[in-house]
């Protein structure tokens, strides 16, 4: 690895947090929409028995391109440079959120499924540039910490998605529904946030064009496919491929858990998804500073700061929302103290793994294996929390995950190791539909057993996978 100046460091981190912004927004709002699909295209009329099966594939398809395009991505930013691989990312992006217009205004679902398909193509893109590029942008020891600063901007945007959704999108259509509209003026709320999104998207790439990036050079004399001989580059490809598939199938399954199991409206369970994803924030946050080199006094002082943040975004989730197309706001701080108190348990138990990332992994698969049984075998009004709570602890699973793939790794051999473990991103596709599957053949709550394999795989590679051979 190079040691790059700090004023490259500021540069380069400044410029991958808002891409790990942007991309964090798009699979959330594209995750979140799966309720709102079903209503939009009444998938229970044209596929009855099947409906959730054919909802997940909006989460299946935006996964599949990983599969499909993250090595691929790999080599072509390996010979562009990370500059133009994230520009190429931005205009796919920018494309596929254009397509869902005519889409959404023609009631096509295979077109609204390649709209998908393609937005996430450009999401691959900017993926497979983004988490190398921040690992080779310091020292390897650190590469840990400054992924968790980055996916907390990314958690910043995936916990505004599903809320933007909820009361932006799903709440009017709902709304319209019952107010005698058809299903195609329902739809119609989904055309204009995706062109919004598209238009910014936009305008971010043609920015981009005029900024100039630190470069990152490796050793010459190293193989870039050497990269395919490292054992902790295919084990933590798996690793990501059970992180993602637990993480969007636990996410897709929380609405369905909330409404048909405690009559929860549906609108409002979208918004309340937005606590699972707020604990992902929070715990990234709290995994930027306790997996970094700060003294131990700076690491509780901004960890303070981050555990009261963590009270108002759960205050703030549980009091607003949206009824009868208004914005309301009733004031509900003990859920704010409910939010702070899992928080409370995250920062202990990340605290336990005494800042090292394949220890406090292993603490937190574990974890989230105990908090998926929990929602299984227990009553619904405890289980909604115990699973709200997963995105706690899935919180440092991503970042530390790839860090210790790529971990011993020249940053010549990074876009291709890249590549193969946002391949393995493809979990967020199959993992969510077995689960539907499930759902559909068995029960509801059985499809949480696939996550709790998932959890296991994961804990497995913290504490024995992830050494260096």
């Amino acid at each position: 690895m190079t040691n790059q100046p700090s004023s490259n460091l500021r540069i380069g981190m400044s410029f991958m947090a808002s891409i790990f912004f942007i991309f964090g927004f798009m699979t959330n709002f594209n995750i979140a929409m799966k309720d709102q699909v079903q209503l939009a295209f009444d998938l229970r009329t044209l596929y009855p028995g099947w409906e959730n099966f054919f909802a997940q594939l909006v989460n299946g398809v935006f996964f599949f391109a990983y599969f499909c395009f993250s090595f691929l991505c790999g080599m072509i930013i390996k010979k562009v440079g990370y500059k133009n691989g994230v520009i190429a990312g931005l205009i796919l992006v920018a494309t596929g959120s254009y397509m869902f217009f005519p889409a959404v205004s023609m009631l096509s679902y295979p077109l609204f499924l390649a709209a998908i398909f393609v937005m996430a193509t450009g999401v691959v893109f900017l993926q497979t540039a983004a988490n190398p590029y921040v690992v080779a942008l310091g020292p390897q020891e650190t590469a840990p910490a400054r992924l968790n600063l980055t996916q907390a901007l990314n958690g910043v945007a995936t916990t505004i998605a599903p809320y933007m959704a909820g009361i932006l999108v799903l709440a009017p259509a709902v709304l319209a529904l019952k107010n005698g509209a058809s299903a195609q003026e329902a739809a119609n709320f989904v055309k204009m946030p995706f062109v919004i999104i598209g238009s910014i998207v936009v305008l971010i790439a043609i920015g981009i064009l005029f900024i100039r990036l630190p470069e990152i050079k490796g050793n010459e004399t190293v193989a870039s496919m050497s990269a395919l001989k490292k054992p902790q580059v295919w084990l933590g490809s798996i690793g990501i491929f059970c992180y993602v598939g637990a993480e969007v199938g636990t996410a897709s399954q929380l609405t369905s858990y909330m409404t048909n199991l405690l009559d929860i409206a549906k609108d409002e369970a979208v918004k309340l998804t937005a606590i699972y994803w707020g604990g992902n924030m929070i715990g990234r946050f709290l995994g930027s500073v306790l997996l970094g080199t700060l003294s131990k006094n700076s690491k509780f002082t901004y960890s303070l700061f981050i555990l009261a943040f963590a009270f108002v975004v759960g205050w703030f989730i549980f009091s607003a929302g949206v009824k009868d197309g208004q914005f309301i706001f009733e004031s509900k701080p003990v859920y704010g103290l409910i939010f702070f108190g899992i928080a409370l348990v995250n920062f202990f138990l990340m605290f336990l793994g005494k800042g090292i990332a394949n220890v406090s992994l292993g603490i937190f698969g574990a974890a989230n294996m105990l908090l998926v049984l929990c929602g299984f075998l227990l009553p619904p009004q405890i289980g909604m929390w115990c699973l709200l709570s997963v995105g706690f602890f899935n919180s440092i699973m991503f970042p530390s995950i790839f860090s210790l793939g790529v971990s011993d790794l020249d940053p010549s051999e990074m876009p291709i190791a890249s590549g193969i473990i946002n391949t393995m991103i493809v979990g967020g596709s199959v993992v969510p539909v077995v689960m539907g599957a499930i759902t559909d053949s068995v029960s509801l709550t059985s499809a949480l057993l696939v996550p709790i394999i998932c959890y296991g795989y994961i804990t497995f590679f913290a504490l024995k996978g992830s050494k260096i051979r």
